[in-house]
């Protein structure tokens, strides 16, 4: 199979996407529905994120690319510990065939807690990344196979998983960063890997309450090792990291504000060096996400 050319990545996938949290906890019709509708608002790719108590992702993405007729569906990510290599090739290679190459697998070596929490021990995460590609690099598939190989994106923020997924994959999902980590991922990739931050938003122009909204967030990620360690590597203090974030952090990390303010967001992780931003409407349950993109839509798409 050959590789999809990261210019043809960029167009397929837009500059702005859409990431959600609550989508694999929904019924499968609701999830079909607003896969369907997100894709009627006009974003052309849509991430979803893989947790112990959700819906398994490939599965997931057979839902919702089975919803959709053009949205690519993009995993974000799949926890490399709940499936073996062996496992996630044969479902990407099974899912990108079926649906025309709408499927884009993020991978990620996850968090110690939720690693343990699933009956594993959390290995020394550069190696472990790279001894699993090695072996999905290594699968033989037999069925018809996609027209391209199905791209791969690591959910990589210190240098060196950055590193991993500019020399081995299509390029970099990071999560949970601000602007500065964007600029930062961009210059270890290079201009030829693909950059896709997903971004939080808040669509509330009250500073209180969207900062409340944001620290129910926060407050659950900055207890994650990697996430912290990251924060602190870009400059954050322990001051900082504490509470559910400063109103620094939380306004670096989480964009809140009208359509207006969380477009101007999105551009400057664009100027900084993204090709595509996921934005993640911080929400409740998956309507209240979808009246926040309804909202942003016309704002985030007219370009």
């Amino acid at each position: 199979m050959s590789e999809i050319t990261i210019t043809a990545l960029r167009e397929q996938l837009g500059s702005v996407g859409v990431w959600s949290s609550k989508i694999g906890g929904a019924s499968a019709t609701a999830e079909r529905a607003a896969a369907a509708e997100i894709e009627s608002l006009g974003f052309r790719t849509l991430w979803f994120g893989e947790a112990a108590d959700n819906k398994e992702a490939f599965v997931n993405a057979s839902i919702l690319l089975q919803a959709t007729s053009s949205l690519t569906v993009a995993t974000g990510i799949a926890n490399i510990y709940a499936r073996d290599p062996l496992a996630a090739e044969l479902g990407a290679n099974a899912l990108g065939e079926a649906y025309g190459g709408r499927f884009v697998l993020g991978l990620g070596v996850s968090h110690a807690p939720m690693v343990a929490s699933r009956g594993h021990d959390y290995a020394a995460p550069v190696r472990t990344m790279r001894e699993y590609l090695d072996a999905m690099d290594s699968v033989s598939y037999t069925p018809p196979a996609p027209g391209f190989a199905v791209p791969r994106v690591l959910a990589a923020l210190r240098p060196r998983m950055l590193e991993l997924a500019r020399d081995r994959t299509a390029g970099a999902h990071p999560y949970f960063v601000p602007v500065e980590h964007t600029e930062r991922a961009r210059a270890i990739l290079g201009p030829d890997r693909l950059l896709a931050p997903e971004l939080m938003v808040v669509l509330e122009t009250d500073a209180a309450r969207a900062r409340a909204v944001a620290r129910e967030t926060t407050t659950r990620y900055l207890a994650m090792p990697n996430y912290a360690n990251n924060l602190r590597e870009l400059g954050y203090t322990e001051e900082d990291l504490a509470g559910g974030g400063s109103d620094r952090l939380v306004d670096d990390i989480v964009v809140w504000g009208d359509a207006a303010a969380i477009r101007e967001r999105v551009d400057a992780h664009l100027r900084a060096g993204a090709d595509h931003v996921a934005v993640q409407p911080l929400a409740a349950d998956l309507e209240s996400q979808l009246g926040q993109l309804r909202a942003l839509a016309p704002v985030l798409l007219a370009r």
